[in-house]
């Protein structure tokens, strides 16, 4: 057997290992096993793909050899600094980040591979336009998102005049490029190609609002597994292939499961079109008056919840600011002690990234079976005695059902407001992160806890401590 065949064998194990890896990760009870088995399958990967470069190399062996480490130590050094570094409320970015880098390989060697193919035919100068056009404006279009997502620039969508109208010239900008690239091959209409797309890239998100980014930062895992499979088709690399289609279909699914949770068209996300009407409202805010909110101490939640039966929790970015998680895994566990039902409700958009509570509470041990969906747990709320909702607030809002003029009218919610009561965790009145006042705030049912989630929380747990009876396990 060959060193070839050898390496083709070891892409088809681990192309294997990688479907496997994404069949785990679509649970949480079986996330880890997925996490281990994409790690396996990319250091096979890799192992293979060096031994070719060093077989294949017309440097010698030991100059290619120094280059492959070389370039290793660089991206283990930035990767181990930047995994060590980030918090969790952090992913979100870091991730819109990490898509840049791959939508700027596939540029890299689009550019690369047209200059080394002297005698390239159509089909491989079709390949070389697409992974540029393609990565180029996941480049850019990861690079806005990432400045949104990190508070650099405003979240709000930009509404250029006639913004649809940019969209479709660029792309006929492009179609007249590469037909002209298909009957002459030179290196301008490849620069043009690229400037173009970059503009394309950055007025696709820029035109998206804050509040749509978890379903943004979806597409452009999506965006990156094309350009990763065009670079794949560039360097005739059967195995990036398989993993950019891979990474591109299932980033597109999840990016539709997501816009049905928000009630956007999938077209619409694609072409970056559905944010040029939502995000911030007008200046001023909503100015309807929804009446006095009420306000309760951390002891009065701990009285209501040592009081009933069935408690739902409804997470969102606040938590995972205020690292709340653990505390709440605490509370959940004492009240669980108590043989009070407690459960965890969560939409598919909280926080800013596709299973970011999930794995919040994983991290925090809360067991897989009490976290439920959103439609696993509405039906249930009509029946629950007391909501926590901490640090959601867009996700929980009755406009999106009972306003048509809200900029958040139609996306599905969490109905917390048919519980016979619910708590909501703030630090103050202000609007969430699609700039939305919230209506839930004012209603009967409804108490205000004000403060840090995780204090507050803690605050909760110390006033169950105290009521708990001499000689109780207080762990």
């Amino acid at each position: 057997m060959t060193l070839a065949s050898l390496a083709q064998a070891v892409y088809v194990i681990a192309a294997i290992l990688f479907i496997l890896s994404l069949a785990g990760l679509s649970k949480q009870a079986t996330a880890r096993r997925g996490a281990l088995f994409g790690m396996t399958g990319m250091v096979l990967a890799l192992g293979a793909t060096i031994a070719l470069s060093l077989d294949d190399s017309e440097r010698p062996v030991l100059v290619t050899a120094l280059l492959i480490a070389l370039v290793f130590g660089i991206g283990a050094s930035l990767g181990t600094w930047q995994a060590r570094r980030v918090e969790m409320t952090q992913m979100p970015e870091m991730i819109a980040m990490l898509h840049s880098f791959v939508g700027l390989s596939a540029v890299l060697v689009g550019f690369n591979s047209y200059l080394t193919e002297t005698h390239a035919d159509k089909v491989h100068l079709v390949e070389v336009f697409l992974g540029i056009f393609i990565g180029a404006i996941t480049f850019t279009g990861s690079i806005v998102a990432y400045l949104k997502l990190s508070g650099r620039i405003k979240s709000s969508p930009l509404k250029l005049p006639g913004r649809n109208l940019l969209n479709l010239a660029g792309l006929v900008v492009t179609a007249g490029l590469m037909a002209w690239f298909l009957a002459s091959p030179a290196v301008l209409p490849l620069l043009l190609l690229a400037v173009v797309s970059l503009a394309i890239g950055w007025h696709l998100v820029a035109s998206i609002g804050g509040g749509d980014m978890p379903v943004v930062v979806s597409m452009l895992n999506s965006y990156s597994g094309w350009a990763a499979a065009a670079a794949g088709f560039m360097l005739s690399n059967n195995l990036l292939i398989i993993v950019g289609a891979l990474v591109g279909s299932s980033g597109a699914i999840l990016s539709y499961i997501m816009c049905k949770a928000m009630n956007r068209s999938f077209i619409s996300v694609i072409l970056g079109g559905f944010g040029s009407d939502d995000g911030a409202p007008a200046a001023g805010g909503d100015a309807t008056d929804y009446g006095e909110h009420r306000e309760v101490s951390a002891a009065e939640v701990a009285d209501l919840l040592m009081a009933a039966r069935s408690v739902v929790i409804t997470p969102g970015y606040g938590m995972a600011v205020a690292k709340a998680q653990y505390p709440v895994a605490d509370l959940v566990s004492r009240l669980r002690a108590q043989g009070i039902e407690v459960r965890f409700g969560v939409h598919p958009v909280a926080g800013r990234l596709p299973g970011h509570m999930n794995v919040l509470l994983a991290e925090a041990k809360v067991p897989y079976d009490i976290v439920l969906e959103m439609d696993e747990i509405n039906d249930d709320l009509a029946s629950t005695d007391v909501v926590l909702v901490i640090g959601a607030n867009d996700t929980v809002n009755p406009a999106a059902l009972d306003d048509p003029t809200s900029p958040i009218a139609g996306m599905p919610v969490l109905e917390v407001w048919k519980a016979k009561q619910v708590i909501v965790f703030k630090r103050s009145m202000a609007t969430g992160y699609a700039g939305v006042q919230n209506p839930l705030f004012f209603k009967e049912n409804t108490a205000m806890l004000f403060g840090d989630a995780k204090q507050r929380v803690e605050d909760i747990v110390g006033a169950l401590v105290a009521a708990e009876p001499v000689g109780a396990d207080r762990r």
